[in-house]
């Protein structure tokens, strides 16, 4: 294709354009609308929900310093109690309802794994305060393996 076809092609793209926003305009809030719900969408593929099902969030931190989480993404549920030790430390119990072959708490560029026990049941010891997140890679009844992993809370 030779220059000249680009540049009447291009006009005759912008001739198209000017005619369709004067006679169906983009409706007002569409742009915002859709970026949200990509948005939307792509945190609820890429993060579980945190729920806190007793105490305050501040009791990871302060003085009873025992809380439980539960983290879900609709398919796989993942319930942590995190508890503080005497040392100053933490340890965190956890459980999950589906098939987890590898679980690992992650603290910046720490990374500690759990072996899974009965009924979905791991545990870390000797957790040091700060941002933590858990991976877990979980078997689906159709053989497909799945990364599920928290956000991240403070510990």
């Amino acid at each position: 294709m030779a220059p000249e076809d680009f540049a009447a092609d291009a006009a005759l793209f912008a001739r198209l354009r000017e005619a369709w926003e004067e006679r169906d305009p983009v409706p007002a809030g569409l742009i915002d609308r859709m970026v949200a719900a990509v948005a939307v969408e792509d945190l609820s593929r890429e993060y579980a929900l945190l729920t806190l099902v007793e105490g305050d969030y501040a009791d990871v931190r302060g003085e009873n310093d025992t809380a439980t989480l539960q983290f879900s993404d609709g398919e796989t549920s993942v319930l942590l109690h995190v508890t503080a030790t005497e040392s100053g430390d933490h340890r965190i119990d956890g459980w999950v309802d589906a098939d987890a072959r590898d679980v690992r708490l992650v603290q910046g560029d720490r990374e500690v794994g759990a072996a899974v026990g009965e009924h979905g049941r791991f545990a870390f010891d000797g957790v040091r305060p700060g941002l933590t997140r858990v991976r877990l890679t979980v078997l689906h009844a159709d053989g497909q393996a799945q990364e599920f992993q928290t956000p991240q809370f403070e510990i």
